[in-house]
């Protein structure tokens, strides 16, 4: 069971306040009868749902797995006209949404679906998914300072949670080194202001993995639909993450 503005915005009616407008004025019908109350849940497998005497037909949930270049909004829309993350989507016709966002600056993996439940729940700190960066910094970290990065940074809006932190390679003529991170937050620029906090400013970010899932196969600018394997595989972690509490296995 569904709220029903919710049902007509993800059927691609219109956007959700508009569908409530819909409702309120009493062109929405389920079973026959009108509905003008707002969160009337319903079931959008069985209920025959009408809008303006035609039934909705429900869209098919759509998983994309897209690698996000730098230059471009995580978001469907820009008012100052800037590409988005759904000018790239070439062919796609179901209005998607991406799962969590990565900064203009930042490259990556990101997904993008209609799948409002499972989008929640990825998006969502307390299931502890996997979220592994790559960040080219400036100087040389510590080993202290990794650790630090690690164990959880205090920020103006509080301590990070823990997570996992390490210098993989280090340039030295250029004064710089990469560091992988893998942390299970989403707060606005988070990396990168992990990384100011430790005194190395991030020159490039990417994220390489969300989870199990990664980049292999694709190019900057590219997408591919996730099987149904790897939307299950999701799902199933999401469930034995709540299940533990929120704790990693």
């Amino acid at each position: 069971m569904e709220r029903l503005q919710k049902i007509l915005a993800h059927a691609g009616v219109a956007s959700r306040r508009h569908c409530e407008e819909l409702i309120v004025q009493g062109k929405v019908q389920v079973n026959g009868a009108v509905v003008r109350e707002l969160g009337t849940r319903v079931n959008p497998l069985t209920d025959k749902i009408v809008v303006n005497g035609r039934r909705i037909q429900l869209e098919q949930h759509v998983h994309l797995l897209l690698y996000k270049p730098t230059g471009v909004i995580t978001s469907v829309t820009d008012p100052q006209g800037r590409r988005v993350v759904t000018d790239l989507l070439k062919g796609v016709k179901e209005r998607v949404y991406p799962v969590g966002r990565l900064d203009y600056d930042t490259s990556g993996l990101l997904l993008l679906t209609n799948d409002g439940g499972l989008a929640n729940k990825l998006a969502h700190p307390s299931y502890e998914i996997d979220k592994v960066y790559r960040a080219w910094v400036r100087g040389v970290p510590t080993a202290e300072k990794v650790r630090k990065l690690a164990t959880g940074i205090r920020l103006e809006d509080g301590m990070t949670s823990p997570g996992e932190a390490r210098l993989i390679k280090v340039d030295a003529g250029k004064g710089k080194a990469l560091v992988e991170l893998t942390i299970h937050e989403g707060r606005n620029r988070q990396v990168r202001r992990m990384c100011d906090a430790i005194g190395h400013p991030v020159i490039t970010l990417e994220r390489i993995r969300l989870d199990f899932l990664t980049l292999e196969g694709l190019a900057p600018g590219q997408y591919r639909p996730l099987t149904s394997a790897e939307v299950d595989r999701l799902k199933q972690g999401l469930i034995q993450n709540k299940r533990d509490g929120g704790r990693k296995r």
